[in-house]
């Protein structure tokens, strides 16, 4: 079942085009990854979907219905601009977010428990906003996303400004989502997040959708291409490798792009005398790549530079 549907969705704002003839199916339970650079229409395309702002044209259908205000009662949004009632306390705040999502108030008080619980602050209950850290608020308003158990969750950058212990928090939180069925658009830039999370992506760049489909089908679109290798030694030693068009340096960690049937062991034999080799392994490019490829190619054939 798809359970978010966009058929032809534009929308302008003067003489800007944010979103242009923009389509998506998003299957049921799935995480999908909504993905683009800054200033791509990810933001203005999640707006429409939660009827923020209306579409100039198409139309979108969450559910089987045509979009409508009922329709936010069954759909989590964690906005990429937090923000919570500081002057009130934390039990307070996620009461009346549980009570504008039409929640029972008998359920209200157990889902506010487990939802602390699940991020790890139960404590913080009669504590008001402002006494908390940012990135407590943070994981508050992510847990406020899920109160109302609903089938499809839209998160924007979900996992800006945490510290790497929170945001294994979060990820768990979210593949146990998954395991239960809730649906998860997940709109970042970060690629490695996506890479690690998504089972299907959407790239958009300029508004338009220029790659769609199931993660592991578009990287197998790509062909085995990329030689990964970990290192001891000079990475200096990497130039001009004879088979290599590109190559990504992290300093120890480093992808060499090859050349279109380039044999990856005429790339070993170049390194065994060289460097001390820690890791070589042959494999798809990075989503990391991908993007950077595709919206390379589409910016300049656009002409257009991202806002």
């Amino acid at each position: 079942m798809t359970i978010l549907q966009l058929d032809s969705v534009c929308k302008t704002f003067g003489r800007k085009t944010a979103v242009d003839d923009f389509s998506l199916a998003v299957p049921e339970g799935s995480i999908y990854g909504l993905l683009g650079p800054n200033g791509a229409g990810k933001t203005t395309t999640i707006r429409m979907v939660m009827n923020i702002i209306a579409p100039d044209s198409g139309q979108i259908e969450v559910m089987g219905e045509k979009l409508n205000e009922k329709s936010k009662d069954r759909i989590g949004f964690l906005p990429e601009e937090r923000g919570l009632y500081q002057k009130i306390k934390v039990r307070d705040v996620l009461t009346y977010l549980g009570e504008i999502k039409s929640m029972d108030k008998a359920d209200i008080s157990t889902a506010i428990l487990k939802g602390l619980e699940s991020v790890r602050l139960s404590e913080c209950i009669d504590n008001k906003v402002e006494e908390l850290s940012k990135g407590m608020q943070q994981k508050i308003q992510f847990a406020s996303t899920f109160l109302h158990k609903p089938r499809l969750v839209i998160l924007d950058e979900p996992f800006s400004g945490l510290d790497p212990v929170n945001m294994e928090v979060i990820k768990d939180i979210i593949l146990e989502e998954k395991r239960k069925g809730t649906t998860i658009i997940f709109s970042t830039h970060i690629m490695e997040q996506a890479e690690k999370l998504c089972d299907y992506i959407c790239l958009i760049d300029n508004g338009s959708k220029i790659l769609d489909g199931k993660l592991f089908d578009i990287k197998k679109q790509f062909g085995k291409n990329t030689v990964v290798i970990e290192f001891d030694g000079d990475n200096g030693e990497l130039q001009n490798l004879e088979g290599v068009e590109k190559v990504n340096d992290f300093n120890k960690y480093v992808e060499l792009k090859l050349k279109q049937d380039t044999d990856p062991q005429l790339i070993l034999e170049q390194l065994v005398n060289k460097i001390r080799l820690n890791r070589f392994e042959y494999m798809e490019p990075s989503l990391h790549d991908i993007f950077v490829e595709k919206v390379g190619h589409h910016k300049n054939n656009s002409g257009v530079e991202h806002a």
